[in-house]
């Protein structure tokens, strides 16, 4: 399904999961640092929209792409005074940084662009900023986190149908990666 709706959006004509890997192709690590125009659009909840519910949305990028994705700088951690409290320590650098999304690639050299671009490409469509009343995207995490609460009841016909680039929801996980 995300393939399909890549393929609409951007015309590529792959499936970008099954690319051969060679075996003898060696790994290489590149970073894409995205920012999030949190400036034009002060009232846009860029994060939620990325995360989704229980971070579920990120995790199927990661998952989809093979690629890590870290939501960095001021505004990333959701408590504003442990975020202020961490600010220029080690390791939190970032937070002094505007916000701002880094997508990692550890993968055979032969793939990492393409992948690195499928997750750069689902991201950019994600911090387009849609008015509620016509963000499906934000509709159908709503529904998932019902179901995720176990209180969820269908209102009408018109909600059915997934509109998630994404099909499967069962126990996604970050890939693992050494730290």
């Amino acid at each position: 399904m995300m393939q399909q709706m890549l393929a609409e959006v951007k015309g590529l004509n792959m499936d970008l999961q099954t690319l051969p890997v060679v075996p003898s192709s060696h790994i290489v690590k590149k970073i894409l640092r995205l920012d999030i125009p949190k400036d034009g659009y002060p009232n846009f909840n860029f994060v939620g929209r990325l995360l989704g519910p229980r971070g579920n949305s990120l995790k199927r990028v990661e998952a989809t792409t093979g690629c890590r994705v870290y939501i960095r700088g001021k505004g990333s951690i959701k408590d504003l005074d442990k975020e202020e409290l961490l600010r220029g320590r080690p390791g939190y650098e970032h937070l002094n940084d505007a916000l701002h999304i880094l997508i990692e690639a550890e993968l055979p050299a032969n793939i990492v662009d393409v992948r690195l671009r499928q997750a750069q490409e689902i991201i950019e469509e994600l911090l387009k900023p849609v008015e509620e009343s016509q963000d499906l995207y934000k509709r159908q995490q709503l529904r998932e986190l019902a179901m995720l609460n176990s209180n969820f009841r269908e209102e009408s016909p018109q909600m059915s149908g997934s509109v998630s680039p994404f099909t499967n929801y069962n126990e996604i996980k970050r890939p693992k990666t050494e730290e």
